[in-house]
């Protein structure tokens, strides 16, 4: 199931993909939250509840972020082998390393990246993953890890290089206002049964500047899970991304930054395709 987030006519509705239509749910579930938090059961009723609800074509709405504000963000970073490679300052890494993104910096697709007070403003597109059960600080079982997944969704994991790796300002780099697009959709993880080769692409002003697939990870879904359970719960609605493939800006030669009047593309297999402009 394909679930989205979007509002026509000035009202914000949840709908489900059905035929290349959005089915309007807000009937039954006002928020894509509340159906996570309701699981399987929210679920069935929304597969009830398609058979007679209105549809509206992708082209009569506004879609917007399908989690507004959802729980924990916390992003991995060097979890692909390409990215580490290409990094002169990376070591490979033995374990998971996370840092957070704030759920103040989400918008949705079609929507503007403000680039504020860099001249790095970076690129990298990141497989996530929505959290839709409890999971307790030391599980570990891989079974239980894999169960507790609602869906997958994409973010865009938007960089201020030159704030992030002045001092280590990793927090404040990453987490300028509207740095954290996130869409088109979340795609329930029935859709994807093998979310460890999944395609990902970067594109840049119609130009490919990233093109990997989750198949180069270094450490998969319940060993990444598992590392972040070693100190902490998860919970329904939370976000954990998996990290971004080689590619990035940062890396190039020479270094490719975003700048005001770009228009930035990133794709997966089986999420879609998530767009955005850049202004000043």
């Amino acid at each position: 199931m394909r679930l989205y987030t979007f509002e026509v006519n000035g009202k914000q509705k949840v709908g489900a993909e059905v035929d290349g239509k959005l089915a309007d749910l807000s009937l039954i579930i006002t928020s894509i939250t509340e159906l996570i938090q309701k699981s399987q059961a929210g679920s069935d009723s929304i597969r009830s509840a398609l058979r007679s609800a209105k549809t509206y074509a992708l082209s009569e709405v506004k879609l917007k972020a399908p989690l507004p504000r959802p729980g924990k963000i916390l992003c991995s970073g060097v979890n692909y082998a390409g990215h580490a490679e290409e990094n002169p300052n990376a070591k490979m890494p033995t374990e998971p390393f996370f840092f957070s993104k704030l759920s103040s910096a989400i918008i949705g697709p079609n929507e503007a990246i403000r680039k504020g007070a860099t001249e790095q403003l970076d690129y990298e597109v990141e497989f996530a993953v929505v959290i839709g059960k409890v999971l307790a600080r030391g599980t570990s079982n891989e079974t239980s890890i894999m169960d507790a997944i609602f869906g997958y969704t994409l973010l865009h994991d938007v960089s201020a290089r030159d704030v992030q790796f002045k001092d280590n300002q990793i927090t404040l780099g990453k987490n300028f206002d509207t740095y954290a697009p996130m869409g088109p959709c979340i795609v329930t993880k029935d859709e994807i049964p093998d979310p460890n080769n999944v395609k990902l692409r970067t594109t840049l002003n119609g130009q490919v500047v990233q093109d990997g697939t989750t198949a180069d990870w270094l450490f998969k879904l319940p060993v990444l899970l598992g590392h972040l359970l070693k100190f902490m719960t998860l919970e329904p609605c939370d976000i954990v991304t998996t990290g971004t493939p080689a590619g990035v800006g940062l890396f190039r030669q020479p270094p490719l930054f975003m700048k005001p009047g770009d228009v930035v593309i990133i794709e997966a297999e089986g999420i879609g395709r998530l767009e955005n402009h850049v202004v000043d």
